[in-house]
């Protein structure tokens, strides 16, 4: 993948997916405002849902431990993974203990995040997604763009001639004739899925939550394709980021009134599904947890970016961010697009790739990811954060081992300006003889920048500047001191 703004001019370019982002995006931030508003508390449950994750975040290692004790005596098995490889290996493994070449998905970002269907299939196993956007993404080889709705960039047309074209090859073919009527296309796809369902002997999921005081697990689904992934095979192994652990079922009640409504606009999830471990002759034989860190850790060491971990991908920052809705969420190079992946993605993978180091400047800071954020993640401090680690180094955790990065390449245009831009701030005089000649010079000044400032104002006008600065109009209206011209009374 190329850096962000390379892969952003590309993107902005398609006419068909900016109208297909701008018509989604804008109808599901509507509806989301409109849920919200319908509860008198949500600032303090979004106030509440923050205060759980940080007190969780603080004493992760005494609810991970809870966990595995619960899960496992509840007859699970916990497997560790301390990075991508690790849970693809464990699970890769865990299917071929199966002796099943198959296995049914339902949506989950850890395993997009390590690559999990490419290892299986280097294995020799398919893994077919069950989710209908998942679904879509899938059987068009394509890559998902949104956390809630991985095809928003597909219109109803795409989508009918994919099934028509694709799906035969997965499995039970289009009905002729298909036509690009919602019902129509989503009967296509009931079909085509319950054959998997039925047949499935191994699903993988991921979950939202996991309640480390009973080792349950927790999906939130619109769809029941969760459902049936969870109960109809013989083995389940879910996938699961360190993170999504909550201390107990009471906490468990926030998520649930914070989750919906961000994300779908809905009172509730219409489908929740929670899982403890192994029943006999009811749902799958045989439970595997596998707990991936992939950076988590090492995101938790950043006393700043750990707020990131918060996250409970409702997607509502996607929805509302303008360089979002322009350049889609292919540009982000991630399986986490928009505001969230601008700060999660770098903190996970590191800021060495020219990709990764670029993602924290994917954003104009307008604050609107922030407000309506439901855990109160103060995603446009986090990109400043991050912005300064690309541009100046710095001590970072790697792997739990403490390390100091080198600043990334081409920016040392960017660390002269901050650092004379710092020495002029700190002396007042200087500051002010540049205010004045700034003012006296305006007339000459160009609309554009020069040299490496060229790709800043490409896409902008300098600012015009004022005839003269505050400091002397303050001066010439108040006085010296400051006190002149000021009414009495």
């Amino acid at each position: 993948m190329p850096a962000f703004p390379a892969a952003a001019d590309a993107s902005t370019r398609n006419t068909r997916l900016r109208a297909n982002l701008r018509h989604a995006t804008h109808t599901i931030r509507a509806k989301r405002a409109t849920a919200v508003a319908e509860l008198d508390d949500w600032s303090s449950l979004r106030a509440a849902g923050a205060a759980i994750k940080d007190r969780t975040l603080r004493h992760l290692d005494h609810y991970l431990e809870q966990l595995e004790s619960a899960v496992t005596a509840a007859g699970g098995h916990v497997h560790w993974a301390a990075d991508a490889d690790e849970a693809n290996r464990i699970v890769t493994e865990l299917v071929q203990a199966t002796g099943e070449r198959e296995v049914v998905k339902v949506k989950s970002m850890a395993t997009q995040e390590i690559g999990l269907n490419g290892a299986l299939a280097t294995a020799g196993i398919t893994a077919y997604e069950t989710d209908l956007a998942e679904l879509i993404v899938q059987l068009g080889d394509d890559l998902p763009s949104h956390i809630l709705v991985p095809a928003i960039h597909r219109n109803r047309g795409e989508i009918r001639d994919i099934f028509a074209e694709k799906m035969a090859q997965w499995g039970r073919p289009a009905p002729e004739r298909l036509t690009d009527v919602p019902a129509d296309l989503a009967e296509a796809a009931r079909l085509h899925l319950r054959e998997k369902f039925l047949n499935a002997k191994v699903g993988i999921s991921g979950a939202n939550f996991m309640i480390a005081e009973t080792g349950t697990l927790v999906v939130v689904e619109s769809e029941g394709n969760g459902r049936m992934c969870l109960t109809l095979p013989e083995t389940l192994i879910s996938v699961v980021g360190i993170e999504k652990i909550v201390p107990t079922f009471q906490d468990l009640e926030v998520f649930l009134q914070l989750l919906p409504r961000s994300s779908t606009a809905e009172r509730m999830n219409p489908y929740t599904s929670t899982w403890t471990g192994t029943t006999d002759a009811d749902g799958p034989r045989t439970f595997h947890l596998v707990l991936l860190d992939n950076g988590r850790t090492d995101t938790l060491a950043d006393t700043v970016g750990r707020q990131a971990l918060r996250c409970i991908r409702c997607s509502a920052c996607l929805n509302v961010c303008p360089v979002y809705e322009r350049a889609g969420g292919h540009a982000y190079g991630s399986a986490y697009p928009g505001p969230i992946g601008a700060i999660l993605t770098p903190q996970l993978r590191g800021v060495q790739s020219e990709l990764d180091a670029s993602l924290p400047y994917a954003s104009s800071l307008c604050g609107a990811c922030y407000e309506v954020c439901p855990v109160a993640i103060d995603i446009p401090e986090i990109l400043v954060h991050l912005r300064e680690r690309v541009v100046e180094g710095g001590p970072v955790s790697v792997r739990g081992t403490r390390t100091v990065i080198k600043p990334a390449k081409g920016h040392a245009a960017e660390r002269a300006a901050m650092r004379a831009a710092r020495w002029a701030l700190d002396h007042p005089r200087v500051l002010r003889t540049g205010q004045r000649l700034a003012s006296r010079t305006r007339r000459f000044h160009p609309r554009r920048l020069p040299g490496p400032g060229r790709a800043w104002s490409d896409t902008r006008e300098l600012p015009k500047v004022p005839e003269e600065s505050f400091r002397d109009w303050w001066r010439r209206t108040r006085g010296e001191s400051g006190t002149e011209g000021r009414k009495t009374t």
